[in-house]
């Protein structure tokens, strides 16, 4: 009689209500991670989109003062295969004004004060994070336009091209060069903004030519705002950076990134 009671299927029912249990208790807990992972992703993402908007718009006290330059002269250092290359210079502009431009003229290597941003005095704009040309849908009358260089170094470009430069275009609320969109990589948790490694040619608002690179967003007070950049402009309008340069050099192309701005 005992052994009919105990035949071994009471624990075997058990074991299956166990199983049972724990994958369902295994389902609720995956279920749980995957609504609060949104939940988090949902909340957080726009946040961090919030304080970077708000860091690049935020106002500061920088120096030096708003839509001034801190000017140096930096002696170019040419790849040994790239000799007699004119000699770099390095600017710092204050561009913490949430609402006015910063106006730069490669011609005179400073900042301007433009009355008429039609006019062609002028050839890059900066406010806070953001970088126009004097060219296309920013101004009709403006050559201005950017080519993003294929990877290379600063200093081993010798020539830039001539023609297929990317000019502003038009937004919903204003204009921007898609060249310059993302100039920077931006650290959500540290809240820092590093400029990339880039080298950009340059055409001017009159059609001359130069070679830039961004090197900080940083005052020497600590304080954001401030756009330290380094080029070199060619003063006799050849896209050669050469000394020896005379005139307009060869207009053969010189390799460029596919990627514009990216």
């Amino acid at each position: 009689m005992s052994d009919n009671l105990y035949s071994g299927k009471e624990p075997e029912t058990d074991i299956a209500a166990f199983e049972k249990k724990k994958k369902l208790w295994r389902n609720i807990f995956l279920l749980n991670l995957c609504v609060s992972i949104l939940l988090v992703g949902f909340f957080w993402v726009p946040v961090k989109f919030v304080q970077m908007e708000n860091f690049l718009n935020s106002p500061s006290v920088n120096l030096p003062q708003e839509g001034e330059t801190q000017k140096s002269n930096t002696a170019a250092v040419p790849a040994p295969s790239v000799g007699n290359l004119l000699a770099a210079q390095t600017v710092s502009i204050n561009a913490s004004s949430e609402k006015d431009w910063a106006y730069f003229d490669f011609s005179r290597g400073s900042v301007v004060k433009i009355h008429d941003p039609s006019s062609l005095e002028w050839d890059l704009a900066f406010r806070r994070g953001k970088v126009i040309s004097n060219g296309g849908a920013t101004n009709k009358f403006g050559q201005a336009g950017l080519i993003q260089m294929e990877e290379t170094t600063f200093d081993s470009v010798a020539q830039v091209p001539t023609e297929n430069y990317i000019q502003d275009a038009s937004t919903k609320t204003e204009t921007e060069n898609p060249v310059l969109l993302k100039w920077y990589s931006y650290n959500y948790l540290t809240h820092k903004l590093t400029p990339k490694n880039k080298v950009y040619a340059l055409r001017t608002a009159d059609k001359k030519f130069a070679k830039v690179q961004f090197k900080s967003f940083y005052c020497e007070n600590k304080e954001t705002g401030c756009i330290k950049m380094q080029y070199v402009y060619q003063t006799n309008g050849s896209n050669s950076f050469e000394k020896n340069a005379i005139g307009l050099a060869s207009s053969s192309p010189v390799p460029a990134s596919d990627s514009q701005g990216l």
